[in-house]
C-alpha cells in the first residue's frame, strides 16, 4: 500500500489517496477535486472508495462530487447529519478497494459521529495506516466546540476516550494520517506538523495520551480553545447536502464604472495585490487582502456571508488562485474581477494611500514625542503572551464591530507579521480613519525598546 498526501496549506489540512497501485481510497478530499483527479490520472489509479471522516466544519468537501464523477462508493459516518446520497458506515464495518481492506472505527469527539479509517493490505503485509481526520492529530487532537457550545465538554470527553481507544486497539507501527493539525483552526492545542507519525510516537508525545487524568485533560483542552473563523458556521450545512464540483472558470470582467458602483452599493471589492502596493495607492472603499496563504481564512472570517465580491488582481493567474482558495470555503462565484491598473479603474478619481513603517519606525515616533495610538489586532492569546504597553487591543475579526471604540486620532496598526494588520488598516482606511500600517514581525518590537508587557487587558 502507498499513501499520497495532498496538502492544502492555505487551510492547514491534508487529504489522502491510499492505493495498491490500481485501486484507490480517497480520504477527506477538498472542494477543488481537480487536484485529486490529476494525481489519480498520473498514477493510473481508479477510485473505488471516497471516505469522509466527519462532516467538515472548516471547508467544503469535494468527496461527494469526486465519488459521483468516479462512480465510486461515498462512505460517510452514519451518525453524522449528512443527507447526500452515500453509504453510511459505523464502527466495525469493513470495506474493500482492490487489495486494500478498510476498517471503520468510531472516534466521536471532534464531531459526534466522527470515524477513523484503518487501511491495510488484504495479505496483512506492512504497517496499517489510520486516517484519523479531526481525532488523533500529531501531538494533539481536533477541537470539540464547533458543533455546540453546550456540548463542548461532552465532546471533549468523547475525544479523549476515542484517542485512547485508537492507541489501545492499534499496533504501535500504525502510521497516523490526520486531516487537520497543519495550521487549521480545527486543531485544539499545539499540533505538530511534519512527516507522518506512528502510533508509538503519538503515545509518547500526544497531549491526550500523556495526560494523567481525563478531568484535567478536558479542562485544559477547553481552556485552550480560541476563536475560529465565522465562515465555519456555514460549512456544515453545505456539506450536509453533498456539494457539487466548483466552477473555476474566470469571473465576469468588471470595468472601472462597475467597480465604483459596487463599492458605492456596499459590496466588497477586494484588492489582491501586495499589502505595500495597496497602501501606496488604491481605490477608495476597497479592501486590501493580499493573496497569500491565509487569504481565504481571513477574508471568509470577515466578509458578511453572501455579500457580492469583486476581485482586483494583477493578472488572471492571481484571480484564479484567489478563486481556488475561495471555493474551498463556499464562496463559489465572484460577482466580477478585473486586472486593470487601479489608476485606470479610478478614471480620474483620487486614489487613497497610507504610510507603511516598521516597529523601529514606531519606536522613533515615540522617541520624537508623537505619542502614537497603537492598535494590536492579534488574538487574545497572542496579546496575553506579551504586547506593547498602552496599545489598544481589538482582534481582527472583531474590528468591524469595534470601530466606534477606537481612539479618534491616527492609528498605528500591527499584528504578528503584518498580514492581518494590512487587512485591518484597509478596513480602517475604508471607514475614513487615518492609519499607519506596521508591516513587521512582532519579534522586532522587543528589539527597539517598545516597553512590552503582559500586565494590561
Amino acid at each position: 500500500m502507498e499513501v499520497e498526501i495532498i496538502t492544502t496549506e492555505e487551510l492547514g489540512d491534508r487529504s489522502y489517496v491510499a492505493h495498491d497501485g490500481t485501486a484507490a481510497v480517497v480520504i477527506d478530499p477538498q472542494r477543488d477535486i481537480d487536484r485529486v483527479q490529476r494525481l489519480l490520472e498520473e498514477r493510473s489509479l481508479t477510485v473505488a472508495l471516497v471516505c469522509e471522516t466527519h462532516r467538515h466544519n472548516d471547508y467544503v468537501t469535494g468527496g461527494f462530487a469526486l465519488a459521483r464523477a468516479a462512480g465510486a462508493t461515498y462512505a460517510v459516518p452514519g451518525a453524522e447529519d449528512i443527507v447526500a446520497d452515500r453509504r453510511p458506515v459505523s464502527d466495525g464495518d469493513e470495506l474493500a478497494a482492490g487489495s486494500l481492506r478498510v476498517r471503520v472505527m468510531a472516534t466521536p469527539g471532534h464531531t459526534p459521529g466522527h470515524c477513523a479509517y484503518v487501511i491495510g493490505e488484504e495479505r496483512g503485509t506492512g504497517a496499517p495506516a489510520a486516517f484519523t481526520g479531526g481525532s488523533l492529530l500529531y501531538g494533539s487532537v481536533g477541537r470539540t466546540d464547533l458543533i455546540s457550545a453546550a456540548r463542548t465538554g461532552e465532546l471533549a470527553r468523547a475525544q479523549y476516550r476515542s484517542v485512547r481507544r485508537l492507541a489501545a486497539a492499534l499496533p504501535g507501527d500504525t502510521v497516523i494520517y490526520p486531516t487537520h493539525g497543519f495550521g487549521s483552526f480545527c486543531s485544539a492545542g499545539e499540533a505538530a506538523a511534519g512527516r507522518p507519525s506512528t502510533l508509538s510516537q503519538e503515545r509518547a508525545r500526544n497531549d491526550a495520551l500523556t495526560a494523567g487524568d481525563e478531568d484535567g485533560y478536558v479542562a485544559r483542552l477547553i481552556a485552550g480553545l480560541s476563536a475560529y473563523p465565522a465562515y465555519y458556521a456555514h460549512m456544515g450545512a453545505l456539506n450536509r447536502l453533498g456539494p457539487a464540483a466548483p466552477d473555476l472558470s474566470p469571473p465576469e470582467e468588471a470595468d472601472g464604472e462597475q467597480v465604483r458602483k459596487r463599492i458605492a452599493a456596499g459590496e466588497w471589492v477586494v484588492d489582491l495585490r501586495s499589502r505595500r502596493a495597496f497602501a501606496a495607492g488604491h481605490l477608495d472603499g476597497t479592501i486590501g487582502a493580499e493573496l497569500a496563504q491565509p487569504f481565504a481564512t481571513y477574508l471568509g472570517w470577515l466578509i458578511p456571508w453572501g455579500t457580492p465580491l469583486t476581485l482586483i488582481g494583477e493578472d488572471p493567474d492571481q484571480v484564479a488562485a484567489a478563486q481556488r482558495q475561495l471555493v474551498r470555503i463556499g464562496i463559489d462565484r465572484p460577482a466580477g474581477a478585473t486586472t486593470a491598473p487601479v489608476s485606470q479603474l479610478a478614471d480620474g478619481h483620487p486614489l487613497r494611500a497610507y504610510p507603511v513603517t516598521t516597529f523601529a519606525g514606531l519606536a522613533a515616533a515615540c522617541e520624537a514625542g508623537e505619542d502614537p495610538a497603537v492598535l494590536d489586532v492579534r488574538t487574545a492569546g497572542e496579546w496575553d503572551s506579551g504586547h506593547i504597553r498602552g496599545a489598544a487591543h481589538v482582534p481582527l475579526h472583531e474590528l468591524a464591530a469595534s470601530l466606534g471604540l477606537l481612539p479618534s486620532r491616527r492609528l498605528w496598526v500591527h499584528c504578528a507579521s503584518g498580514y492581518r494588520a494590512s487587512i485591518a488598516a484597509s478596513l480602517l482606511d475604508r471607514a475614513g480613519r487615518d492609519v499607519v500600517l506596521i508591516d513587521d514581525d512582532y519579534v522586532n518590537a522587543a528589539r527597539v525598546d517598545l516597553h512590552l508587557t503582559t500586565d494590561e487587558r
